[in-house]
């Protein structure tokens, strides 16, 4: 048996954040689709794995350990593959403050403004007006926080990068022009320079895969 399984969807950014991490550690990995569209995400038997009725899941057969929340997610595998995870302790925690600090304005920014412009949800026109706002806010702030550094947290690509990374690569698709953001876009850039880079129309399948 595979050790991981990864239950998700290929839309899904958070699920995408997952999948980067695993190829980028060389992991070999189960995939199981997630219908949202159908409620799968919403069965007794998927409520069993994830209290939230969110995917990504990530199940480690190997440790009988089942997690949601994609930050916890890349926390774990940073732990149990020794990348991403920092030079000691202080960079950890410098990490998951950048993961923190993501799951805010960033995400719901770009999310809902992506959401929004293929058609997966509708927002009143001042709610749809706000979470672009919020998006190029949060953009152009972390923009001028890149400024000077080539990663986010000390001198190598870390768990940071990735989650960040995750979101701020929907931006195309939720038509935020990048162009003014000339740090970030070179911060991106060295993401996808990494080996075992994949982009959010590859990373992830459309069905069900085994490893």
């Amino acid at each position: 048996m595979t050790r991981f399984t990864l239950h998700g969807i290929f839309a899904s950014g958070p699920t995408y954040k997952v999948g980067l991490m695993l190829h980028m550690t060389s992991t070999p990995f189960d995939y199981v689709h997630v219908d949202l569209r159908s409620g799968a995400h919403k069965a007794d038997a998927f409520l069993a794995k994830n209290r939230y009725g969110q995917v990504p899941v990530l199940d480690d057969h190997e440790k009988d350990i089942c997690l949601c929340q994609s930050s916890v997610i890349l926390d774990y595998l940073a732990d149990e593959t020794g990348r991403f995870g920092g030079k000691d302790r202080a960079e950890r925690l410098r990490a998951r403050e950048w993961q923190l600090w993501g799951a805010g304005q960033l995400t719901t920014g770009i999310y809902r403004t992506r959401a929004l412009k293929l058609g997966f949800f509708q927002f009143p026109e001042q709610v749809a007006e706000a979470n672009f706002n919020a998006a190029n806010g949060a953009l152009k702030e972390l923009n001028g926080l890149l400024d000077g550094r080539d990663w986010l947290v000390g001198a190598g690509p870390t768990i940071a990068d990735l989650d960040i990374y995750g979101i701020a690569a929907y931006a195309p698709q939720a038509q935020v022009d990048l162009a003014n953001y000339a740090h970030l876009r070179r911060w991106m850039a060295k993401v996808e320079a990494l080996p075992g880079f994949k982009n959010v129309d590859t990373a992830l399948p459309k069905e069900s895969v085994k490893a």
